[in-house]
Formats: C-alpha cells, sequence, structure tokens
C-alpha cells in the first residue's frame, strides 16, 4: 500500500515563534502563509507542517500523487482506492472522501492510541 509523500503536521499556539523554532533546527520554508496561519517547512526529505488553529491534534500526514517535494508523480494509488482497502481491512473512519469523485479528496482515521492519520490527495 502506497500512501504517497509523508509530512507530520502539528498544531501550534504561536506559528511565528514555532516558525522560528525549526528554522534554528535547520528547517527552511517551503510552502505556505504564516499571515494564513500555516507553513509547511523541510529539511532534506522530512517535512512539518506547522498550522496554527486548524487542527485539534498533530496528526500524521500523507499525500497520495505527490513525492516529498509536493510535485505530483506518475503512478500512486488514488485515495478512493486505498480507502476501499482499508475498509475492506475493518479501518474505521473519522471522514471518508467520496468514492463518486475523481481527483482531490481525503480521509482520516485515527489509530489505536487515537492519533489521526489524515490521508489527502490534492491530484
Amino acid at each position: 500500500m502506497q500512501l504517497g509523500a509523508f509530512s507530520i503536521s502539528l498544531t501550534v499556539k504561536d506559528i511565528a515563534a514555532s516558525v522560528a523554532f525549526y528554522e534554528k533546527l535547520g528547517f527552511s520554508r517551503f510552502v505556505g502563509d504564516i499571515t494564513e496561519n500555516w507553513v509547511v517547512l523541510k529539511n532534506g526529505e522530512t517535512v512539518i507542517g506547522l498550522f496554527q488553529g486548524m487542527f485539534e491534534k498533530n496528526l500524521l500526514t500523507f499525500n497520495p500523487g505527490w513525492n516529498q517535494n509536493a510535485e505530483a508523480v506518475d503512478t500512486y494509488t488514488d485515495v478512493r482506492d486505498l480507502q476501499r482497502e482499508l475498509k475492506a481491512k475493518g479501518v474505521e473512519f473519522v471522514s471518508e472522501a467520496d468514492e463518486e469523485t475523481t481527483g482531490p479528496a481525503s480521509f482520516m482515521v485515527l489509530d489505536p492510541d487515537g492519533n489521526p492519520v489524515l490521508v489527502d490527495q490534492h491530484v
């Protein structure tokens, strides 16, 4: 099962302070807009999204159809196919992708400890 590009999405209290902290750790701004309370940072292949006021909890994020540079890849498993496969394995969903559509869609599941896992396809 290929889930796509991986990043961790962190819920932060002060976006500017968080960006400054991760920049000290060697991360640099990749995409986002601090005035909109979200910034994605990279350090090599490691991607961290910082989000103020958008999510309740930190979450693991996978992006089918993207590589670690947010570039479309030729071959990937569509989010709806991933969802069907997980449903067949008995995984419960917090939110689901509309299986009647194509293109961008997402679903969310929780791991056994309640950590959210977002599979968010942008292509």
